[in-house]
Order: C-alpha cells, then structure tokens, then sequence
C-alpha cells in the first residue's frame, strides 16, 4: 500500500491573535511546518505547537519566512543583503530545531514560507541561499520543495534531501509554479475540486494547470493551509478520498530519536 504525507503551515498564531485550528488540524495531518516569528507565530506558540504535534506522532518542520509580519510573509521583498537574508534564515531554522529539541522532539524539515518560497523557487542564488542555510544548521534536514523549482534543483545539487510537495488548495501556471495570488483562480476553496486535483497529483502523477496542461510530477507530501477558511473540511475530505483510494498516510521523514 503506497502512502503520502499530509502537511500543513501552522503556528501562525501570535499574541492576542488567532490563526486556523491547529489542534483540529494535527488530528489530519502527518507533518507540521511550524512559522519561526518572521512571518508569524511566537515563541510561545511555537512550543505549543511542538508539543500538540508529539502528542499525536505528527513530524515537525522549520516555516521560515522574509522578516514580514506586516504582510503575513507574502509580500516580495528585494534588496535585503545576501548574507543579512541567509542570516535571518539559519536564525529560523536554528530557533525552531532547539525549541523542538528542548521538548524531545526533533525536527525533521524545513519548507520555506510565503513570498520567500515562491521568489527562491524561480531564483538560483535564493535558492541556494535557502540550501546553504538550512545546510548550515542540520545537514541532515529534509528541504520541502516544488517540482519544477530552482530549489528542488539547488538542493539535489548539493547533495540536500528533498520532499516533493503539491499544494491541494492551490492552482499552477503552466511552468508548474504556483498561480499567483493576485491572479483570480490562485486559491482553491471548493473541497470537491481540491480533491480532484490531489487524486490528480497522486494517482494520475500529474499537475493540472490552469491553462488546461499536464506536468509529471511524483509527489512527497500534499500542503493544506492552515489559516484558508475550511481547511479543516478540506483536510477531512481528502483523508477520506486518499484512504478510499487505497493510500495510508505517514510522515516522509520521521523524528531521528
């Protein structure tokens, strides 16, 4: 029986504020990316995190982001010095993996978050900026990447173990980057359909874009947003249709002990 992993952004939360339902989420998922406090969430929340993920044998990853919590992370941002941008990045991923070490239990991961993620995917030099930070804390780390990215390619080069994510609530444009959100038809919210393309993904091993193509693909991990209204609903009904399809679901890396 094949399985795949179920991933989800989480620990967005932060202060008097309240993102998603991560404790509904953990009951679905197989691994957490957890946010770092650029983008959001806080060391409090984190911790919190951590531990509702150990509770429930759920993986946990570093989420790390562009220093933007004005913009949730997704605002593009350009300028910052190579090294001032690598440094903030280790510092991420370093602040999540003591914190899960403290609780006894490692991480397993890292995937970067928001506009960072989607600016590296089509930039060699943040790409391998991303590589060299995360290599720069635990080698031994799994890199969460899209296919057809500058760091999938980045990370194989470096010899960095990589998981091959597909999102179920987000389209693709024809190169099989992720549409983006300021184009109407970005984000999916209709559970039937982000089912559709996730049975798509894994059992027919291809990308649906926008524009009606095909792109190969063999997929790793599927991400549900956490903080997308109905997440929860849509990581119910995928559950059920990957089990009825005969797949079982664990983490692609599980914690080194």
């Amino acid at each position: 029986m094949r399985t795949i992993d179920l991933n989800c952004d989480m620990g967005e939360s932060f202060g008097a504020w309240t993102i998603g339902d991560d404790e509904a989420m953990l009951d679905l998922v197989t691994s957490a990316n957890v946010a770092c406090g650029f983008h959001a969430g806080d060391p409090s929340v984190m911790r919190r995190t951590i531990l509702s993920a150990k509770a429930r044998g759920v993986s946990v990853g570093a989420h790390p982001s562009f220093m933007d919590l004005y913009g949730f992370g997704r605002r593009r941002i350009a300028g910052e010095r190579s090294e001032d941008l690598e440094a903030q990045v280790v510092y991420q991923i370093a602040a999540m993996q003591g914190m899960a070490a403290a609780l006894s239990w490692p991480m397993t991961h890292v995937k970067t978050h928001g506009a960072l993620g989607n600016m590296a995917a089509e930039d060699a030099e943040l790409a391998a900026l991303c590589v060299r930070a995360i290599m720069a804390v635990d080698p031994d780390l799994v890199f969460v990447t899209l296919p057809y990215s500058k760091t999938m390619e980045a990370a194989q080069k470096a010899g960095l173990r990589t998981a091959c994510e597909v999102y179920a609530d987000r389209t693709y444009d024809e190169t099989g980057m992720l549409t983006s959100r300021q184009r109407e038809g970005a984000v999916i919210h209709e559970v039937e359909r982000s089912v559709d393309q996730v049975l798509a993904m894994v059992e027919g091993g291809f990308i649906p874009t926008l524009g009606g193509g095909r792109l190969p693909v063999e997929a790793d991990t599927i991400c549900i947003h956490g903080d997308t209204p109905g997440a929860v609903g849509t990581a119910r009904a995928l559950r059920a249709a990957l089990a009825g399809h005969g797949l079982s679901f664990a983490p692609f890396a599980a914690p080194r002990r």
